[in-house]
């Protein structure tokens, strides 16, 4: 009993003991988080690591997610009996040292998978000492973890050169692929990689490393493991490592996403690596032919949900004079005329207009401000689809101001599209050509809603993020409006060009901030929208370099890189509520509903509803007049008559449809005389209908021909005045503005360019002239 008992207590003794051991020196565990962050594209494949706090690339493995070819070899090669010793292995430990004493030299290890990680965990000196700290080590992460918890702990720590730790690291830096998806031959290289990493490195020592690998795959065949045929296979195989380097894709994105979700090991995006790859060097090759100093944003997302394809939020990563570290797929810049397709969305659901309204291009005041084109010409009469297509400056003010700035602005906001003003500025009509912020993922998800029947939403980067998305338009007016923006011709196509229906179909739209400082394209498709900037991240402008030059071209490579499917470049299916009318101008109503001669011009119309709304009146009242008016005529003369003519007069109706006041200049002389009162017959009572302001031009005569002075060199210059009225009058020449007068002010101007020139002066109320003259050259 006394032995019984002193056994008893001996044994209660050394397990305190022991315990008190593993208190007093725990066993040193690693963080509960302290790997690399690694952001993955959707498909796993890495985009951006970010190194742990000591620089080390660590990425997070488990023997669920990497190769069952890869564990195999591990264990066959440096543990067999790692599922069933306590964490050390006598027998080999006994085999290494007969080995060693007989041979005079280490002819294995004897170690453990368990002791590899206690030392991969606390280095020590290859001591007797040193081993013996080991294998306690190793006793102790047993008793603390099991066994999948510590091949966890190697497959994510062994050392593989470099900064490189643990197999999923390792994989994707040598080998460009996951650990799940290892040949035999790569399963075998980077199980026996760690024995000496430095010397063993395959894109240092690729022979060294060739040879190593032979190895576990002949052991692989004698223990059993794997076929002769398999490692033959293998054997073959040669050993091809990329130079070692972390990837480095989406590099904003993936910093963007590490931020949002900072103490996440591994992120999931929603890019598309391959896609990614592709355009990240397209568009590197393709700002090289633009200005110094010039970068550029490109966003590729899925209609269907709302997720990033692509995301480039700079030309170049990590280029100082680019800024390559701005990215500008979120940097709050002019949107130039981006929204212009969205203020005429609303006016369609609002009833003001179809696709086919008569709107006039024409110098106008709006409360004082003053619009003009990009290309200070003025084109008269156009139709919305016109006025859209060719991105005119006029029409689009014209629609913000009858929709409403502030009720514009705070549409686009409810939809996710939110926009930036000056502190303590208000939406104003300046907004419609880009005097307001935005960003181009918001922009990108106000053109998705076009192909999305009328539904933005807010772009998603990450698995997991929740769709957002509000209505913008209704289905009926998105589809209107992409369907005006689709029929647009491809810069260089003709409208008429055979289209085989393979590329798909694009609705797109540009847009040039002030003073050439941002460049936009933005396209949508059925699949896929794409929004494109280009411009300097620190606002000093690119002269020359607008939308439609430097940005579209871009955003078409990419429509066309884009994955395809049969139908993509078939039209859209219209809403029910959406129909096609025959319109007339100028009353701008369906053709069948108006009288006989009412019908200047006649064309095709996208209506919502059945509603057809006429021409919108002008705004200036002394300039209004009703669209159509019925009169009463002689009906052998055709000249007008009133209640109190003398005489006996044959008399019959005759309605006369009148154009806009401001369009007049822009008419052929048949559509003017249409248009225009007949005269009053004689013994009529004037009626005050026949009443206009009489205007003319003073300073050079129609069909004059300018010639320089004899012996000079300076061009003909002439003062030029607007006789007849007293208000504002903007002059014209060939169609562009050139300058603006008051009263009976002067307009001096020099005609350097030879040829027939066209000049007009049109004053605010309607009235107009126009004459034609020559320069010699």
């Amino acid at each position: 009993m006394p032995w019984l008992a002193i056994l008893r207590w001996g044994t209660v003794g050394l397990l305190v003991l022991l315990l008190g051991l593993d208190v007093a020196f725990p066993p040193p565990l690693p963080e509960a988080r302290d790997h690399a962050t690694l952001v993955t594209a959707r498909d796993g494949t890495p985009l951006r690591a970010f190194a742990d706090a000591d620089g080390v690339w660590r990425y997070p493995a488990s023997e669920a997610t990497v190769s069952p070819l890869y564990v195999d070899a591990l264990l066959t090669y440096e543990d067999r009996w790692f599922r069933r010793h306590p964490g050390v292995n006598p027998p080999a430990l006994l085999r290494a040292a007969w080995q060693a004493a007989r041979s005079g030299r280490i002819v294995s290890g004897g170690s453990t998978l368990t002791m590899q990680v206690a030392r991969i965990l606390e280095p020590h000196r290859r001591t007797l000492t040193g081993k013996t700290r080991q294998m306690l080590r190793a006793l102790q992460l047993e008793a603390h973890l099991s066994k999948d918890q510590i091949l966890s702990l190697y497959l994510e720590r062994a050392p593989f050169g470099g900064t490189i730790e643990g197999v999923e690291a390792a994989s994707w830096a040598y080998l460009g692929k996951p650990a799940a998806r290892l040949s035999h031959a790569e399963a075998a290289l980077l199980a026996v990689l760690p024995q000496a990493p430095t010397r063993l490195r395959p894109d240092r020592e690729p022979e060294a490393a060739r040879r190593a690998r032979d190895k576990v795959l002949e052991r692989m065949v004698t223990s059993g493991r794997w076929s002769r045929a398999e490692v033959d296979d293998a054997l073959v195989e040669p050993v091809v490592a990329r130079a070692l380097q972390p990837p480095l894709s989406a590099a904003l994105l993936a910093q963007r996403l590490r931020s949002r979700h900072p103490r996440a090991d591994r992120i999931e995006s929603t890019i598309d690596a391959a896609l990614q790859r592709t355009l990240e060097e397209r568009l590197g090759n393709y700002v090289g032919q633009l200005p110094e100093r010039t970068s550029a944003a490109l966003l590729v997302v899925d209609n269907d949900t709302m997720q990033a394809r692509a995301y480039l939020g700079t030309a170049a990563f990590g280029d100082a004079a680019r800024l390559g570290h701005v990215d500008m797929v979120r940097a709050w810049r002019s949107p130039g005329s981006t929204l212009k397709p969205f203020v005429y969305g609303m006016a369609i659901d609002d009833g003001l207009v179809h696709s086919q309204s008569l709107l006039v291009d024409a110098p106008q005041s709006f409360g004082g401000y003053r619009p003009a084109n990009f290309d200070a010409a003025f084109n008269g009469p156009v139709s919305v689809a016109d006025a859209l297509r060719l991105s005119l400056n006029v029409p689009a003010v014209d629609m913000l101001d009858r929709v409403g700035p502030a009720r514009f602005a705070a549409r686009l906001d409810h939809a996710g599209i939110g926009l930036r003003f000056p502190r303590g500025a208000q939406p104003n009509l300046t907004l419609i050509l880009g005097g307001t912020g935005a960003r181009l993922e918001d922009l990108v998800g106000a053109q998705a809603a076009l192909s999305r029947g009328g539904i933005a939403g807010r772009v998603r980067y990450a698995a997991g993020e929740p769709l957002v998305e509000r209505r913008l338009l209704s289905p009926g007016a998105a589809w209107i409006v992409h369907e005006i923006l689709a029929a647009n011709p491809r810069p260089g196509e003709r409208a008429d060009t055979f289209d085989t229906g393979r590329r798909p179909r694009v609705a797109w739209k540009t847009g040039t901030s002030y003073g050439y400082r941002d460049a936009w394209a933005l396209g949508t498709t059925r699949r896929y929208t794409v929004g494109v900037w280009v411009g300097r991240p620190d606002g000093t402008p690119l002269p020359g370099q607008y939308g439609a030059v430097t940005a579209l071209p871009l955003m078409f490579e990419v429509v066309d890189s884009l994955p395809q499917r049969p139908g993509d470049g078939a039209r859209l299916p219209s809403p029910a509520n959406v129909a096609e009318r025959e319109v007339c101008w100028p009353l701008g109503t369906a053709a069948e509903a108006q009288p006989e001669g009412a019908c200047h011009r006649r064309m095709q119309a996208w209506v919502l509803d059945g509603a057809v709304p006429p021409t919108l009146p002008e705004r200036d009242a002394r300039s209004w007049a009703p669209v159509l008016e019925r009169i009463e005529v002689d009906a052998a003369s055709g000249l007008r008559l009133t209640a109190g003519c003398a005489g006996t007069h044959a008399r019959r109706m005759r309605h006369i449809a009148r154009w806009p006041a401001l369009a007049s200049p822009w008419l052929g002389a048949a559509e003017r005389e249409a248009s225009r009162l007949p005269p009053l017959a004689a013994g009529c009572s004037d009626d005050g209908r026949g009443q206009a302001v009489a205007m003319r031009i003073e300073g050079v005569n129609d069909g004059a021909l300018l010639l320089r002075a004899p012996g000079s060199a300076k061009p003909p210059r002439l003062a030029l005045r607007a006789v007849g009225i007293d208000g504002d009058v903007q002059w014209l020449l060939n169609g562009r503005w050139v300058g603006e007068t008051r009263g009976r002010q002067l307009l001096w101007r020099e005609f350097g360019e030879p040829g027939r020139q066209q000049l007009t002066a049109l004053a605010e109320g309607g009235a107009w002239a126009s004459l034609a003259f020559d320069v010699g050259r």
